[in-house]
């Protein structure tokens, strides 16, 4: 598995799609990227040599990638937070933040769901028969 910027890439698939696995790239990016380095799109990752690979990581170093991109991320999350925003208010609260709705949907942010009023019957009707 070649090694790039700190992150392995896959040995059989080919050189844009394995770029893809290193988070912040995508088809845009590692697309761009062959063309610079001027790499066959059709070579397989395995079969790069250290000098191509050494052009791909000098490429990736102007754009944010992994840890990087993350922090970036994760900055201007917390600056939401700080600030008070609606956004910010969303994203403490675990819900989603684009305007999705929440009344149905939404599961992963609100959490497994829990039954609400129904219960009384059931429980009375337990009460009763172990009473008797």
């Amino acid at each position: 598995m070649p090694r790039i910027t700190g992150f392995d890439i896959p040995d059989e698939k080919k050189v844009s799609f394995s770029l893809r696995y290193i988070f912040g790239v995508g088809p845009k990016i590692a697309d761009k990227i062959i063309k610079s380095t001027k790499i066959n799109p059709e070579k397989r990752a395995k079969d790069l040599t250290a000098d191509e690979i050494n052009q791909i990581a000098k490429q990736l170093e102007k754009h944010a990638v992994g840890g990087q991109l993350r922090r970036i991320v994760r900055d201007n999350v917390d600056r939401l937070r700080r600030i008070g925003s609606y956004r910010g208010l969303r994203h403490r609260q675990g819900l989603p933040v684009r305007g999705q709705r929440t009344k149905t949907n939404a599961r992963t942010g609100r959490g497994k769901r829990k039954t609400v009023g129904a219960l009384a019957k059931e429980v009375a009707a337990k009460m009763e028969a172990a009473g008797k």
